[in-house]
């Protein structure tokens, strides 16, 4: 069934021949965006710019520097790429709106026809989390106002930080935070990298602002797929924001662990369930939670 896929989207790529860019190809993000790609096209096809090439280098396509905040470079990275995507930046809010602006603007240097940004969901005021998601809608503006083709993706929650803390689950016992019993649409990064491929290759999508996400999940849902995962017996137990917020500092520090603590205080607002439109993104529903957890399983 797979090879089906993959033919039928070779045979829709336009005819000529079209280079595509990733930037931050070398995160995990980025890096998942790449492997779609050379399952869609020709792997000479594809190129991954990354602030570090030499991170990069296990992706076994070309290389070139993308630091977002080197814009000559960028331009220079950006010669001979018609579809450019734009993985939205790690750093403060502030920060980034200009990063973004000098990718957008290196590329229309450049002569790319058309970008796709991976934006996300979430609260766009009232949460400790609202300042990234308004530094997203601006650039999702911005490129919306490039004058250049475009697709934006607002991606979903991840859902694999919560299986890599498994282990710390397992010693408290329990699992904590502040979503209460909201409803968050979670996703994965190789669902992602499935649907940004055909986003990038596929003309349809120009013009589209999609939610990429799968079935939304309350934590008590995620913890009972957690404990039929690794025959555990967590309980989830809910928190204040405050006492979550408190919490995540004194782990993470002050910056990611008020952005970790925004995050789960928008999903008990009900920010994160929204309608999804996956299917008309990657042409295919996303994966199942009890498909994925029985793939946890099954690599046990």
């Amino acid at each position: 069934m797979q090879a089906n896929h993959h033919s039928l989207a070779r045979l829709s790529m336009r005819e000529k021949t079209v280079k595509i860019a990733v930037t931050a190809a070398s995160g995990q993000l980025g890096s998942e965006i790449v492997k779609a790609l050379i399952d869609v096209i020709p792997k000479e096809n594809v190129i991954a710019l990354a602030r570090t090439p030499e991170r990069a280098k296990g992706l076994g396509v070309e290389i070139r520097p993308g630091d977002y905040e080197e814009p000559e470079e960028l331009e220079q990275s950006l010669q001979g790429i018609d579809t450019l995507l734009l993985v939205s930046g790690m750093d403060a809010p502030d920060k980034r709106i200009g990063q973004h602006r000098n990718v957008i603007n290196a590329a229309k240097k450049a002569g790319v026809n058309k970008i796709v940004y991976t934006s996300v969901q979430g609260a766009e005021e009232g949460t400790a989390f609202s300042p990234i998601i308004q530094s997203n809608r601006q650039t999702e503006q911005d490129v919306r106002e490039s004058g250049l083709n475009w697709v934006i993706g607002r991606n979903g929650i991840y859902i694999e930080p919560d299986i890599e803390y498994i282990e710390n689950y397992k010693k408290a016992g329990v699992i904590t935070n502040c979503a209460g019993e909201g409803r968050c649409g979670y996703t994965t990064r190789g669902e992602l990298g499935y649907a940004y491929a055909r986003m990038l290759t596929e003309d349809k999508h120009n013009g589209q602002t999609y939610n990429l996400h799968g079935e939304a999940l309350t934590q008590t849902q995620l913890t009972e797929y957690l404990n039929a995962t690794y025959h555990t017996h967590l309980t989830y137990v809910p928190l204040s924001f405050e006492d979550y917020r408190e919490d995540r500092i004194a782990e993470l520090g002050g910056f990611i662990g008020t952005v970790i603590a925004g995050i789960y205080q928008g999903i008990s607002e009900g920010k994160v369930d929204n309608p999804s439109h996956y299917f008309q993104a990657a042409g295919r529903e996303h994966q199942s939670w009890g498909d994925y957890f029985a793939d946890i399983e099954t690599e046990d």
